[in-house]
């Protein structure tokens, strides 16, 4: 009996201990999920179009009871729906100057990935193979949950590398790619592979539970400030849509100030601080050739947008063309949303044409 007790009275004191030192990271860093849902709900109020705010339930993903935040709009539309995958340390919030127009001639979904803004934060495996297994498979739950038999994908940076490996995936689930800025395609370059000092203070960062974002929880009650003064370059694109300059200073800093989850899957995927282990352009074969791909770059991003026409050399004979948008930095879809939300309705528009077209001939050939 006295065994029997102690097994579960350890588990509760190892539980009680995650709590408790969850409790202080929130208390450091200000985190408050009431406070997030409200920043969250005031960009969103800016929609004109009517939205839906759920949570949607997709099992042992990578938890023992994962959920996906989602918006939702225009779901009564009968054409093929979008979903729309973010960057690291973003959420749905960031996509309110582009989720109106998008939804204008379809249904769009917006997600917080798993581990990241509202979605559930379970942990990830630290093997990049079985990482971005995980990312994939919690994709694929939430489509399974919502009941779409096929969608259009626009991922952003790392949200566009995550969208390539589903279609590698679930190449029957996947109409079409819009990769805007999309990360984690090219090699690092041979003057990152020569310093060998960048891998060991990388493996030291690792060591030590360094993640990209830890510098936003170290900055604790003050984050929210400094973001709001040196992100001018995200924040200031919203001026127009926000009551008050600070809420998205105050988003960008709360999705951030939970401890990390999709962050550590991101990590486990990547190397020497941003590079990718398995580099999509080495697998870009591995998306099927009918998948039409569309490359949306910023002019003045530090993303090489020279990946897009790499994947055009590679996938002769197939669809895939490459938009650059003038003046535009790696946020683009916030730059000049009025443009980036053109070029990414023409893209859907042009893979209407095409999948309709391939119905017919198909109903052409069935009737002889």
């Amino acid at each position: 009996m006295t065994r029997t007790r102690s097994l579960p009275s350890k588990a509760f004191e190892g539980c009680e201990d995650k709590r408790s030192e969850q409790r202080l990271l929130h208390k450091w860093t200000r985190y408050s999920s009431a406070k997030l849902e409200e920043v969250e709900e005031t960009l969103l109020s800016a929609l004109r179009k009517p939205f839906e705010s759920i949570f949607v339930e997709v099992g042992q993903c990578v938890g023992t009871n994962d959920k996906i935040r989602t918006v939702a709009l225009n779901r009564e539309s009968d054409n093929i729906p979008v979903l729309l995958l973010h960057g690291l340390g973003a959420g749905v919030g960031l996509w309110v100057l582009n989720l109106d127009a998008i939804a204008e001639h379809r249904p769009m979904y917006a997600i917080d990935i798993l581990g990241f803004g509202r979605s559930s934060h379970p942990k990830y495996d630290e093997d990049p193979i079985a990482a971005e297994r995980q990312f994939v498979a919690s994709i694929e739950a939430w489509r399974v949950a919502m009941g779409l038999e096929r969608m259009y994908i626009l991922g952003h940076s790392m949200g566009g590398y995550l969208a390539c490996s589903y279609a590698i995936t679930h190449p029957q689930r996947v109409a079409g790619l819009i990769l805007a800025d999309p990360w984690g395609f090219m090699e690092p370059p041979q003057r990152i592979k020569r310093k060998y000092w960048i891998r060991i203070l990388y493996r030291t960062a690792r060591k030590m539970n360094f993640y990209p974002l830890t510098v936003v929880r170290m900055a604790g009650p003050t984050a929210a400030w400094i973001l709001s003064r040196r992100r001018t370059d995200i924040t200031s694109r919203f001026e127009g849509i926000v009551p008050d300059e600070r809420i998205v200073a105050d988003y960008l800093h709360l999705v951030n100030a939970q401890k990390p989850s999709g962050e550590t899957g991101f990590c486990a995927i990547q190397k020497n601080f941003g590079w990718p282990i398995n580099p999509m352009l080495k697998r870009i074969d591995q998306i099927d050739p009918t998948i039409p791909m569309t490359f949306i770059y910023g002019s003045e991003s530090w993303i090489d947008f020279e990946a897009g026409e790499v994947t055009k050399e590679k996938r002769s004979g197939c669809f895939v063309q490459v938009k650059i948008i003038d003046n535009a930095s790696h946020h683009l879809y916030a730059d000049f949303p009025d443009i980036f939300n053109q070029h990414v309705n023409e893209a859907c528009t042009t893979y209407d044409k095409r999948i309709n077209a391939q119905n017919k001939v198909t109903e052409l050939v069935a009737e002889e």
